[in-house]
């Protein structure tokens, strides 16, 4: 699709990696059918995101957005769905709207599916994806969730390991993390990724279960088009 001439952008609040980012990661301005403006946070690590609620770090994440939208970004996302847990704050602070986390989607994907089926979620590191997080975004606690496997290659990719990122490993990584869950809950109707660095391998995923998956991707088309129609 396309740019129209005088489209604005979109703001993208990225964490400080060096991994590879390859079409469908929101780290690649080719993911996106609109003009995207990205601003990295100085020592906003994955480890301190995930691993450390980004304690520190949100002030920081404030300044970066506020940058965004003085260059002109109509709205707001983030690198890491584990920002989920300062949605409230960074959406009151910003003066554009702010968009922490796919997880954002859940409970609208929820409400999508016929009795009895539920939204799974996906995510870097299930271990450290709290309740905390899930309520932040109205996400409800009981929601199941998969995560990668720690010492998997996907993983110590994601976490600072220097090591290229291989996709053919990755996706593996990635189906074997989707059939744990989709064993554990047969009630899984469909699949939301909380992890942004999992679009690339969305279509994989939903080819190999047969179930609708939602990325941030898709969930940042949807929210530009409100935010420019």
């Amino acid at each position: 699709m396309p740019e129209e001439v005088g489209q604005k952008p979109l703001g993208i609040l990225m964490l400080e990696t060096g991994f590879a980012r390859p079409p469908g990661d929101i780290g690649n301005p080719a993911s996106f059918a609109f003009p995207v403006l990205f601003e990295v946070v100085e020592k906003a690590s994955a480890a301190r995101v995930v691993r450390d609620r980004a304690r520190g770090l949100v002030d920081a994440f404030i300044a970066a957005g506020q940058r965004l939208a003085d260059r002109g970004a109509v709205g707001l996302m983030t690198s890491c769905g584990f920002l989920a847990l300062h949605q409230a704050r960074l959406a009151a602070a910003l003066p554009v709207p702010v968009a922490t986390s796919s997880l954002l989607q859940v409970p609208m994907v929820e409400r999508l599916l016929p009795p009895g089926r539920r939204v799974g979620v996906l995510t870097a590191s299930a271990r450290d994806l709290s309740p905390a997080h899930l309520t932040a975004v109205g996400v409800a606690v009981d929601t199941p969730i998969g995560g990668l496997e720690p010492a998997g290659h996907f993983a110590s990719v994601l976490f600072g390991a220097e090591t290229p990122l291989d996709p053919v490993v990755a996706v593996a990584d990635l189906l074997a993390a989707t059939e744990r869950l989709v064993e554990d809950h047969p009630d899984i109707g469909a699949l939301v990724l909380e992890c942004t660095n999992m679009g690339p391998y969305a279509g994989a995923i939903a080819r190999h279960t047969g179930l609708p998956v939602f990325d941030v991707v898709g969930f940042a088309h949807w929210f530009y088009r409100g935010l420019c129609p």
